[in-house]
């Protein structure tokens, strides 16, 4: 069984590629047939963890945004 998902990577949603990279690294650890499907599977963990960083670093950006919004209201209210 290969954790290997034809689904590309910047399509999916944080938890999907946070599930399926668990999958893959579970997979790699376990140790797969040959060398070629070990490549394979790297690589798309590559890609996975890539995804996830891009998701969690968007989401960071938007609370600095959010409290930045949220202190210039603030700043505001006060004047």
């Amino acid at each position: 069984m290969s954790a290997l998902n034809d689904t590309p990577v910047d399509t999916l949603s944080f938890e999907a590629a946070r599930d399926e990279l668990v999958k893959v690294v579970s997979e790699l650890e376990q140790g797969s047939p040959t060398l070629e499907q070990s490549l394979a599977l790297w690589e798309r963990g590559e890609a996975l963890a890539a995804r996830c960083e891009e998701w969690l670093l968007g989401a960071k950006r938007r609370l600095e945004a959010a409290r930045a919004a949220a202190s210039d209201n603030s700043d505001e209210a006060e004047s």
